[in-house]
Formats: structure tokens, C-alpha cells, sequence
């Protein structure tokens, strides 16, 4: 059980890690990153929008004053990851392989919260 707790707060922190990264470039870098999304057919008008939402989803994530709130965030986070590789591979630009290590994140910290807080997951079931 300790080493499940372990696994989920290393892949949990290293995913924040990654999305903090990409918030931050979304603000810091705007001009590079509209030109990114151009070439991968996405609008600029929603690179401040998913930057904020990626830091309010790792605040529910973190905090977990809502399940409810949580498990949108995780839904949010699946989506954009998802959607971040298959424009990737789309456009054949071969910068895949952030949101393949994302997702892999993604995944661990999703399906390890659930054993290593299984008490979260009955108040979870109740509600």
C-alpha cells in the first residue's frame, strides 16, 4: 500500500510538473506556441483559456475539496491530452512523444489514486 501511495504522489507530481510547463509556455511564450497551434490546425484565442484551465485542474486534482470537481478535471486533462497527440500525429510533425509521456503520467495518477486512497473511492461511491 505504501509503495502504491509512493507511485501515485511520483507520477502525480511529475504530471503536474509537465502541465505547469506547459501553462507557463503558453504565457510566456504566446508567439511560439500560436504558431504551433496554427500549424496544428487549433485557434490561438484558446491558448490563455487551456493554460488557466490547466492550472485550475491540477489545484482540484491537489486539493480535493470536490470529487466531483476532481474527476472533471482528470476528464478535462484525458481530453486534452488525447486531443494534443492525435493533432500531432495528424500533421506528422513528430512532437508526439510529450503527450505520450502525459498520458502515460495520466494514467498511472489516475488508476493509483484509487488504491492508494480507497477511502476517497467509498465516499465517492456514497455520494
Amino acid at each position: 500500500m505504501k509503495s502504491i501511495r509512493i507511485t501515485y504522489f511520483i507520477a502525480l507530481s511529475l504530471f503536474s510538473l509537465l502541465m505547469l510547463f506547459s501553462a507557463f509556455n503558453y504565457f510566456a511564450n504566446y508567439e511560439t506556441v500560436s504558431g504551433f497551434f496554427q500549424d496544428l490546425g487549433f485557434p490561438t484565442y484558446i491558448i490563455y483559456p487551456l493554460a488557466v484551465a490547466k492550472i485550475l485542474g491540477l489545484i482540484a486534482i491537489w486539493t480535493k475539496k470536490s470529487v466531483v470537481l476532481k474527476e472533471w478535471a482528470y476528464a478535462g486533462f484525458f481530453f486534452n491530452i488525447v486531443l494534443a497527440a492525435s493533432a500531432h500525429l495528424n500533421v506528422s510533425d513528430g512532437q508526439q512523444t510529450g503527450a505520450f509521456i502525459a498520458f502515460f503520467l495520466f494514467l498511472i495518477t489516475y488508476f493509483t489514486e484509487r488504491k492508494a486512497m480507497p477511502e476517497k473511492a467509498l465516499a465517492k461511491a456514497r455520494a
